[in-house]
């Protein structure tokens, strides 16, 4: 018997193939995205919201896609990664990091973002913004972070390794941002890289990122090699540095330190 066929010839797909491209498109846009919630593949792919879900969560199962514990957005994951040619650091770190802070948003109201670095800057992988009723700003996945002018950068830069800070820094000073030439003046520079490392955390407190705001930020250290930072960000107004820090410090350098990392 031949195969049936549309008006312009082609065989027409059997339910099994349709189902297994559909399902390939999902895990190809949800790859493509960094991160994405169901409602937007169904429509970056014109699919019922129905199909969608019921795709994901076949790759939930299978092991090929993962629901953020913060956001609800699916990232691949590293079986995914796998049939490529290698895998994403941050999405590996951003999987492991994600139920911690789940966890810690349920004791810190403040918003707590896991960032790592790339290319200058330092990207919000993880977030509990959307959780927390205190954030002035949910949409944080994917958003850069300056190197210098914020709790992030500024514990990253503390935590690596010497040549790779001074990669980054005279990266920095070829983009030659205009709002980062009073960090990177040598005396203040190599105090604020100093006095972060002996602390082990870094704090934006003087309104230099975002006025409104300030931020603590722990590294997550693994064999000298930085995986990424956990930062809180709270209003100036309603609490101080040394209340913060008296507040916050602990409880994310714990959670830095139990993040499964493979190094």
């Amino acid at each position: 018997m031949s195969k049936e066929r549309t008006r312009n010839g082609q065989p027409r797909q059997s339910e099994g193939v349709r189902a297994i491209k559909r399902g390939l498109d999902v895990l190809h846009e949800v790859n493509r995205s960094g991160g994405i919630r169901a409602g937007d593949v169904a429509r970056a792919l014109d699919l019922p919201r129905p199909t969608v879900y019921r795709l994901l969560e076949t790759l939930e199962e299978l092991g090929y896609v993962a629901r953020s514990a913060s956001d609800d957005r699916f990232r691949v994951t590293r079986l995914a990664l796998s049939l490529g040619d290698g895998y994403d650091p941050s999405v590996v770190i951003c999987q492991a990091a994600a139920p911690f802070l789940a966890e810690l948003s349920k004791t810190l109201v403040w918003p707590v973002d896991l960032s790592t670095y790339e290319n200058a800057a330092m990207v919000v992988q993880e977030t509990t913004h959307s959780r927390s009723p205190l954030s002035i700003d949910r949409g944080m996945i994917g958003k850069r972070l300056p190197m210098l002018r914020t709790s992030a950068g500024r514990a990253y830069l503390a935590a690596c390794p010497a040549r790779e800070r001074d990669l980054i820094v005279s990266h920095l000073r070829r983009i030659d941002e205009a709002d980062d030439r009073p960090f990177l003046a040598e005396g203040y520079l190599d105090r604020m890289i100093e006095e972060t490392a002996a602390r082990g955390y870094a704090i934006r407190s003087e309104g230099e990122y975002n006025p409104k705001t300030a931020s603590i930020a722990v590294p997550i250290v693994r064999n000298g090699a930085v995986f990424g930072c956990i930062s809180i960000i709270w209003i100036r107004s309603a609490l101080g540095i040394d209340e913060a820090v008296a507040q916050f410090v602990g409880q994310l350098q714990e959670t830095a330190a139990v993040i499964p990392v493979e190094v």
